[in-house]
């Protein structure tokens, strides 16, 4: 008897939804709190805990609903056999067109694109509500409809003409592979991943945000400096305008080897009080580069893709796994997405160990941006960021310890507030 992989698959979507939910509610508990935690009292304004609050709790009430469409969605698609009924539409639709059916490469662009045009008719209520009544009634959403559907525009575009080379590479490399299919899938992914890393800040992040140089003055040569003194070969500085979309924060570093550069967001320097803040935060990222913090994850990155890449070679000839969805074929694209479902408790668990390390680096670069001098700068920019942000002040333990990257602000405020360590 063939094994039930497609019950076997719903029945564990179902189970995380219920503990992801179970934690979910958790963290509302939390967030309904009606006082700051401990830490955070005497430097957390109440003014700002109360706005951070309401912000919290309308994200996770909208969280609630989307998560219930989700899941419903998700395992109709797979238990109905939603999905192979429409990849012999999408044939059909070739054959109408007097395109051929047989070539995978065009069935499978086809079914990729009906499966877009669902997910953005599916996701856009969603999109339009987080964006201009959720984020609108806390003061963040800055973009107007036309700016919303132009960006969409976009990414669609963007999609249309960078996804089809790369679809049809790997349904070759699939049907040309052979006993080294996994070599090569992965090492078409990370040439794949350089090339993106390359060209996407240059040639199309700036078709949805306007790069500016950072002006010449006080908060560039401090940046500059403390580049320099770290031999951060810093080649450009520029600033963002994240605020005609929004006004939350972020500021990120991107390049290789010898050519790095630094993107503030405007809103960044906008709620820092002063440059000293922005410096620090500069300084908790230029600790992850000082740190290796990107070079090991991308090193994790690149061997957990070999190793998916791996499991998927050896199961993408298991008739049992396509016939169990309902697939009487075995298309290249179908047994990616099937064996992207098999593996879902092995990704949940990964997930969870990659926050662990992530948590960790982001104690240790803040303690390498306290190290420089910048401890007493960088906690103030924290609180002012959390703050600005109206970032979550209340915390559950299980819910952080299972879904954050980034420590919650208390326990970061109390490691920068730590007496230094002194060598005996």
């Amino acid at each position: 008897m063939a094994f039930p992989y497609m019950e076997a698959v719903v029945g564990f979507m179902i189970f995380v939804y219920i503990f992801e939910t179970y934690l979910d509610l958790r963290q509302h508990g939390a967030l309904k709190l009606p006082t700051l935690p401990k830490p955070l009292m005497g430097v957390i304004s109440q003014e700002k805990f109360e706005k951070s609050r309401a912000y919290s709790l309308d994200k996770s009430h909208f969280h609630f609903v989307h998560e219930l469409v989700i899941i419903l969605m998700d395992s109709a698609i797979l238990y109905f056999g939603i999905l192979p009924w429409f990849w012999k539409r999408s044939g059909e639709l070739l054959v109408h067109f007097g395109l051929n059916a047989e070539n995978e490469i065009f069935h499978t662009l086809a079914f990729l694109a009906g499966f877009m045009v669902w997910s953005q008719i599916t996701d856009l209520p969603f999109s339009l509500y987080s964006t201009f009544v959720i984020e609108a009634r806390h003061g963040f959403n800055k973009q107007t409809i036309w700016l919303f559907f132009r960006d969409m525009i976009k990414g669609i575009v963007l999609s249309v003409v960078i996804g089809p080379p790369i679809v049809a590479a790997i349904i070759v490399i699939v049907q040309k592979g052979g006993p080294y299919l996994a070599i090569y899938l992965w090492a078409f992914m990370f040439v794949l991943s350089l090339v993106m890393m390359t060209f996407y800040p240059i040639l199309i992040a700036p078709l949805f945000n306007k790069f500016t140089p950072l002006p010449d003055g006080e908060l560039r040569v401090k940046i500059e400096n403390l580049a320099s003194s770290l031999k951060f070969p810093l080649k450009k500085l520029f600033v963002i305008d994240g605020s005609t979309r929004s006004s939350h924060s972020n500021a990120y570093m991107y390049g290789f080897f010898k050519n790095k550069r630094i993107v503030l967001y405007d809103t960044l320097i906008q709620q820092c009080k002063n440059d000293e803040e922005v410096v620090a935060v500069i300084a908790h990222e230029l600790g992850h580069w000082k740190l290796n913090h990107t070079v090991y994850s991308f090193i994790a990155i690149q061997i957990l893709t070999f190793l998916q890449f791996g499991g998927y070679t050896l199961v993408r000839n298991s008739k049992d796994l396509f016939q169990s969805f309902g697939f009487d074929t075995q298309p290249v694209l179908i047994g990616l997405i099937l064996f992207q479902h098999t593996v879902i408790p092995l990704q949940h668990l990964v997930n969870f160990v990659l926050n662990l390390v992530s948590r960790a680096f982001e104690f240790q670069a803040d303690a390498f941006a306290k190290k420089l001098g910048y401890g007493s700068a960088l906690r103030a920019g924290l609180v002012k960021l959390q703050e600005e942000n109206l970032s979550a002040m209340n915390t559950d333990p299980w819910y952080s310890a299972y879904h954050y990257s980034h420590p919650p602000l208390a326990e970061r405020l109390a490691a920068i507030d730590e007496p230094d360590k002194k060598a005996d």
